[in-house]
């Protein structure tokens, strides 16, 4: 898909600044030296670069083309391939209501439309900055594995489980403004960008990712137990 069809500016890359390369250079080539062939550091790296903007720029494809040799369109084929990498500006938030299909019929919809309605823009879009100086993204998303905790809502990929068209108007409330946001299985929700240092590979410093956030959930062990029970499963 061409940049014209995903609607998106058709300006050139330019490449980064002297004093941006300066700051990303050496975590880059940390990112790039845990990896045997150069190219294989490419998704972290693509990370990276969405970390330094909130998205991934013209930029940032041309910086992972030069850090690993590869040409722009190589590089832009994956990011415009994987659904994780953004090419427009995403919010301090990135909200993502999963609408398929177990997920839709046990309300996605419905929490979709709802906050759609709620925040006031349609799918994919930014909202307004808030007096909190905060803004969101809002995205239907495919299946995320939840489907014994649906329908699931996720913050910066932190799951929100079984929830309802009220608990996520509160939840988008909270995160406007600026109120402490705990994940249902995991740590408190921080900002996107912080969000995807962490999945370049980079340290998770919040106290509560240290200590054992993430946890399965109840649900997601009944099977297991089954097996244990049936001694099909030590």
């Amino acid at each position: 898909m061409s940049t014209a069809e995903l609607g998106l500016p058709m300006v050139p890359a330019k490449g980064y600044p002297q004093d941006v390369r300066d700051r990303l250079d050496p975590d880059a080539d940390a990112v790039i030296a845990r990896y045997p062939v150069a190219r294989s550091a490419l998704l972290p790296l693509l990370h990276l670069v969405q970390a330094e903007e909130g998205h991934v720029s013209g930029d940032g494809i041309k910086y992972c083309a030069e850090k690993l040799d590869l040409t722009t369109a190589e590089v832009s084929g994956v990011a415009t391939f994987y659904s994780m990498y953004k090419r427009r500006q995403v919010g301090d938030f990135h909200v993502g209501v999963c609408t398929n299909t177990l997920c839709a019929v046990l309300g996605g919809d419905e929490i979709f439309a709802t906050l759609k309605e709620h925040l006031g823009v349609e799918n994919d879009q930014r909202t307004e900055v808030s007096p909190a100086d905060r803004s969101l993204t809002l995205e239907h998303i495919e299946c995320n594995a939840a489907c014994d905790l649906a329908p699931v809502v996720m913050v910066n990929w932190e799951f929100f489980d079984n929830m309802t068209p009220e608990k996520a108007k509160a939840l988008v409330d909270d995160l406007l403004a600026g109120r402490p946001v705990v994940a249902s299985r995991g740590p408190a929700v921080c900002s996107f960008r912080e969000t995807e240092r962490i999945l370049a590979g980079f340290e998770d410093r919040r106290e509560d990712a240290v200590h054992g956030g993430g946890s399965a959930a109840p649900e997601s062990l009944v099977g297991l137990k089954i097996a244990q029970q049936r001694g099909e499963y030590a």
